[in-house]
């Protein structure tokens, strides 16, 4: 679901003549709404100082089981020694150098920090970040630059001002005309030829984009201009497959990812012709997601009910060939299939804004309730359950698989939605380590980062999840998180508490134009 995110990249923004009322309450009801409304910039918050996390020279973690996720070897009793931001050593009983902070984890599982590859993040830079590393989160793809206070993140992450994953940012959204989005609602740039898309592309790299994010209603055009742009300026194209295009058609063209299952759904038909003639007869106005949304329901139906053999092995080797990810976001999907049995979970709602929440309630009644027939209504359960299949037959087709949430989607709380994924991936056929390869061992090959992170090795550097019980067993182990290790810097059990009850208080304060409301993207 890309959905909330009333901000603006400039600062003011016109609220558009005849506008519908219950758009403008919407704008009005969140803070970052309520800048936009005023011609208001969104400013960044706080720095959040590193010094409570507890940065040591040389740290040694003894006793504990090193789990390879590549090959889901447990290596018993051993020590990882820490210096710095770097692993240097890991080992049975290896010494533990003198003067070095000794950390006894006896019974504890060490497994490389965890990467969200599809997030949007909500809230200010006191919420997300923190709920993040508190759940093991070392690496995030945030699936769309609409705010530009994402780049002051990730720079200042990186440059260690502020505590938080490593982040890599994507460019705004770009579509094709009309586009799906409402521009009140969220900044799209919309393309309707090859200057528009090379401008495009030229504009996000400036704006210091580490990727390009494509939509699903670019013309072949357009988007083959994008693409051969991207190539010229030395950045990645990664996003949804278009509506007009092929799943081979966009992972031979070169998109390193294709987010959903919604287009790949539809390559594995054996009505694949009839399905794709109902495609291009979609027609939308600028801004009507829904109606988009609506029209794509009764294709899936008969796509998920005409599942060919055949045609997955021809298309899903061409994914694993070419080594297209694809990111299924089964935590955005079990809502957008389910959305009368959609809810936030109780125990959560302590990390979300009450902004953030009514954000959320409006995405589900406005965007995917709306205007449902009854038929889709009754199916709602019997899609899921196809999406889950669906999923189950990627891994078995070896289609190098990414974990992400679409963290933004309601009612997801960042962080804590990742180990939802990891279930779902699971339950879907994968084994608890193929989860958590896609989860730490693809993301780092799929960032160019294999010689840094994905494992627990000498010279990676230590992102480390300690967990109270083993998560090969049990992929719902990963929950159990007894402390986290992000550049080297252990945020202990007391500390991981701290950080979770000052989200809790951060949510909870009068809205500024500090926050940012809830996004997604579908």
């Amino acid at each position: 679901m890309r959905g909330l995110h009333p901000l603006t990249r400039g600062g003011a923004t016109r609220i558009v003549k005849g506008m519908n009322s219950s758009r403008r309450q919407f704008l009005a009801r969140t803070a970052a709404g309520a800048a936009v409304i005023a011609g208001g910039s969104v400013s960044t918050g706080l720095v959040r100082p590193l010094a409570a996390v507890g940065a040591t020279p040389l740290t040694a973690l003894t006793k504990v089981t090193v789990i390879d996720v590549a090959t889901g070897r447990r290596d018993r009793h051993q020590t990882v020694l820490i210096s710095g931001d770097r692993i240097i050593g890991v080992g049975r009983h290896l010494p533990v150098p003198r003067g070095a902070v000794e950390l006894d984890l006896a019974g504890k599982f060490v497994i490389p920090g965890l990467s969200d590859m599809h997030v949007h993040s909500l809230g200010d830079e006191r919420v997300s970040p923190p709920l993040y590393l508190a759940n093991g989160i070392t690496t995030v793809r945030e699936m769309a630059g609409n705010n530009p206070a994402l780049y002051d993140w990730r720079d200042r992450i990186e440059a260690g001002t502020l505590l938080g994953p490593r982040m890599v940012v994507a460019s705004n959204i770009i579509d094709g005309d009309p586009t799906l989005w409402d521009q009140n609602l969220i900044q799209v740039i919309v393309v309707d030829d090859e200057p528009s898309a090379r401008a495009a592309v030229r504009r996000v790299k400036a704006e210091g984009a580490d990727f390009v994010k494509v939509y699903s209603r670019l013309s072949p055009t357009s988007y083959a201009a994008i693409l051969d742009e991207a190539r010229r300026n030395g950045v990645t194209v990664h996003g949804h497959g278009p509506d007009q295009l092929t799943s081979k058609q966009v992972s031979n063209a070169g998109q390193r990812s294709i987010e959903h299952i919604h287009s790949l759904g539809l390559a594995v038909s054996t009505r694949e012709a009839e399905v794709r003639r109902m495609l291009l007869d979609i027609t939308v106005t600028s801004g009507d997601y829904n109606s988009w949304f609506r029209q794509l329901h009764p294709i899936e139906w008969i796509a998920a009910h005409t599942f060919s053999r055949a045609r997955a092995a021809d298309v899903f080797g061409t994914l694993r060939r070419n080594r297209t990810r694809v990111t299924p976001t089964l935590t955005m999907h079990t809502v957008l299939d389910q959305p009368d049995h959609a809810a936030l979970d109780p125990a959560l709602a302590k990390y979300l804004s009450e902004d953030a929440v009514f954000a959320y309630d409006y995405a589900l009644n406005t965007l995917y309730k709306a205007n449902r027939p009854a038929e889709e209504i009754a199916r709602q359960r019997q899609m899921w359950a196809w999406r889950q299949r669906f999923v189950g037959e990627l891994f078995a087709h070896d289609v190098p698989i990414l974990a992400g949430t679409d963290t933004g989607t309601p009612y997801s709380v960042p962080g804590f939605a990742l180990h939802d994924e990891l279930e779902h991936l699971v339950d879907a056929g994968a084994t608890p380590r193929q989860a958590l390869y896609a989860a730490t061992v693809e993301p780092a090959r799929f960032l160019g980062l294999r010689a840094d992170l994905g494992s627990v090795e000498p010279r990676k550097i230590a992102d480390l999840v300690v967990l109270d019980a083993d998560p090969l067993t049990d992929i719902r182990n990963t929950r159990r998180i007894h402390s986290v290790i992000t550049r080297g810097r252990v945020i202990s059990p007391t500390a991981r508490q701290r950080m979770l009850a000052e989200v809790e208080a951060a949510v909870k304060e009068p809205p500024t134009a500090a926050t940012i409301a809830a996004s997604g993207c579908c």
